[in-house]
């Protein structure tokens, strides 16, 4: 490269000159292969959209998006979309269009395109469209000062918006453009708190839409407000907040406007010298971008900073450049600012004929701007639109309301019908449950009797008392009165048990021992029986059924020792099984139950037993009262040989 410049100055004027002519060749045939080749992609791009005609903002942004700045390949896609009747697409277009004269300060060419694209979107009926119009008018007609109108758009564009039921991003994004630019309305009214509520609203729903752009924008109009209310320490919060945010996404106009904000607040603070420095550095960028208003800003600031200095002249210089470029743009209240320096400028001089030549034309311009009718009508609007917001939200109340009645009323049919429903359940589940205590209570009192007619047998009674009579018949006197004290103890006893579902382990043993010495008079005293009970239970305090014992008594005498020949023998005893149950054991010496099954097939009258049976169903009933079941084991004994030897009845109590 250095080599190819240390060539050129060696050359002669005339190979200097062909060789800057073949350069510039080079440079502009590369330019024209460069746009020819960006040329072909806009018009792919153009055909694509034609062909498919997508009718949201969003779907042709992601087209032409990289050209919406582009005049030239806008103008080019306008014609095409016109002469395909692309309405969506001509909207979308005009609206681009118009936004970039906007930022070129270019005011009636921006509003007559705005308006274009507002009257397609309302011929096809597009709200997404429509509100886009709006707000850009409402714009453009805010940068000029004409506070009343653009109000009026930005209020119709946010009615527009939150009407819509199901909001597109695109839709959520222009609520927030309203909501910015009617603080921004507010503000110039001077009415800050009401501006700030807008902005912080805007602010909150920009951060959900994750608009680091939005949420930007708004940092910076909360300072500004916070500034003119003179609160200038916090305003310096939210520039410098604003400004990270658009060093991230990386937006020059954003960083220029905050710094411009951040320079104003230091004039404001006597810090006039960095001020200086900050705006130094923003008055190229600025003039390159094209945006007339944030130049005639930054020049205006750039004078007030260097008459503070005391750079009187060129303090002047550029606050009236600021001014002109104002004044060609139409925007007063620039205007307006650089005169108010200008008085300033001249009374720091001493010339107060002219600082008051300037204070005049800056107060003329003041009561163009806010003027009593101008500010009448603007507060007039501000109060229709609240109000017509707060009537809005009553009437939403209202309808709520409404269906909540309506559900209130269908909940309590509902609930009496559930209720009715439930009472007739509940009726007919008490109907079957009483049914079903009735039932068990003439099973229960059915299971009394049936032990009651096990216990009493007509066999058992006239033996027992055939077998007194024969003591009375043989004249011995002293056994009839003594059996026939315990017949009617034992009588007495079965009596009282039948009517209760539990007696205490003692009183059942004497009952079992009244029972076996009555039943021994007909075996002429010859079973031998034992009862043993262990020196660990408390024989008073353990309950058990009533009669519970007497079945499996009776079944071991008349089935197993009645058959038997010689020694007759019965052994019960009791011990505790474990923490929860008692174990009572009946063995007998009987001929067991084989044996006794065969004697009673051959017998002619044949005698159905129920008595285990319903001791069983005794003792499931008895043991529903406790944690523990109950169980009845019948073992048959046999001899080394295999002969029975008797039978053994285990039955194993719940205590707890």
């Amino acid at each position: 490269m250095l080599r190819s410049i240390a060539t050129h100055f060696n050359k002669t004027p005339y190979q200097k000159t062909r060789s800057f002519i073949t350069l510039v060749f080079l440079v502009l045939f590369g330019s024209w292969c460069f746009a020819q080749t960006d040329s072909v992609q806009v018009q792919e791009n153009i055909e694509r959209l034609i062909v498919v005609k997508p009718k949201t903002y969003l779907e042709i942004d992601q087209v032409l998006k990289p050209h919406r700045r582009d005049t030239v390949s806008l103008a080019r896609f306008i014609k095409i979309a016109t002469g395909n009747n692309y309405q969506e697409g001509l909207s979308y277009a005009l609206n681009q269009m118009g936004t970039t004269y906007r930022n070129l300060s270019e005011f009636k060419k921006s509003i007559l395109l705005h308006q274009k694209a507002l009257k397609i979107a309302e011929e096809i009926e597009n709200k997404e469209f429509r509100v886009l119009s709006l707000n850009m008018l409402g714009v453009v007609f805010r940068r000029t000062d004409a506070v009343k109108t653009a109000l009026d758009y930005h209020q119709r564009a946010l009615e527009l918006a939150e009407a819509v039921s199901d909001p597109s991003e695109h839709i959520k994004r222009h609520i927030n453009i309203s909501l910015n630019s009617i603080g921004n309305l507010y503000q110039t009214l001077g009415q800050c708190d009401l501006a700030i509520s807008q902005f912080q609203r805007a602010l909150k729903l920009e951060g959900e839409l994750n608009n680091k752009l939005g949420v930007a924008i708004n940092n910076q109009n909360i300072g500004d407000c916070l500034e003119q209310k003179g609160q200038l320490d916090e305003a310096l919060d939210y520039y410098r907040k604003s400004l990270a945010l658009n060093e991230e996404i990386n937006n020059d106009f954003g960083r220029i406007l905050c710094k411009n904000s951040i320079s104003q607040i230091y004039l404001k603070q006597n810090m006039p010298n960095a001020a200086l420095v900050l705006l130094q550095q923003l008055k190229e960028p600025a003039e390159k971008m094209g945006d007339k208003f944030i130049t005639s800003s930054i020049l205006i600031n750039t004078g007030w900073a260097q008459m503070e200095v005391g750079g009187y002249s060129d303090a002047e210089k550029n606050i009236l450049r600021g001014r002109k470029m104002a004044n060609e743009s139409n925007m007063p209240s620039l205007i307006m600012y650089a005169n108010r320096h200008l008085s300033d400028l001249e009374t720091k001089r001493g010339n107060y004929k002219k600082a008051l030549m300037y204070h005049k034309e800056a107060d003329r311009f003041n009561k163009e701007i806010t003027n009593d009718r101008n500010l009448r009508y603007i507060n007039d609007l501000i109060l229709r639109y609240e109000s017509e917001k707060k009537n809005s939200q009553i009437s939403v109340l209202a309808k709520e309301n409404e269906l909540v009645k309506l559900r209130l009323r269908k909940n309590q049919t509902t609930i009496l019908v559930s209720t009715l429903v439930i009472g007739l359940i509940a009726t007919i589940l008490f109907i079957m449950y009483r049914q079903y205590q009735s039932n068990y209570e003439k099973r229960v009192l059915g299971m009394e009797q049936h032990m009651l007619r096990s216990q009493m047998n007509p066999h058992f009674l006239f033996n027992s008392l055939n077998s007194i009579k024969l003591y009375i018949i043989n004249n011995d006197k002293k056994n009839a009165v003594h059996y026939l004290n315990k017949f009617s103890k034992l009588v007495r006893r079965i009596l009282e048990g039948s009517s209760l579902k539990e007696t205490p382990l003692s009183e059942e043993l004497e009952t079992v021992a009244l029972y076996l010495n009555i039943e021994n008079i007909r075996f002429s005293n010859e079973i031998d029986y034992d009862i043993t009970v262990a020196e660990d239970i408390n024989t008073d305090q353990i309950k058990i059924p009533s009669l519970v014992l007497q079945p499996f008594l009776e079944n071991a005498i008349w089935h197993g020792l009645s058959s038997k020949e010689g020694q007759k023998n019965l052994w019960i005893s009791i011990v505790k099984k474990d923490g929860n149950h008692i174990q009572i054991s009946i063995v007998d010496n009987g001929v067991g139950r084989k044996v006794s099954q065969e004697i009673k097939e051959n017998r002619v009258l044949k005698r159905k037993s129920v008595g285990i049976d319903i001791t069983k169903e005794r003792l499931a009933n008895f043991a529903k009262d406790y944690q523990n079941d109950f169980s009845v084991e019948i073992i048959d004994l046999f001899d080394d040989e295999g002969n029975s030897k008797g039978t053994k009845i285990l039955l194993e109590v719940p205590t707890i």
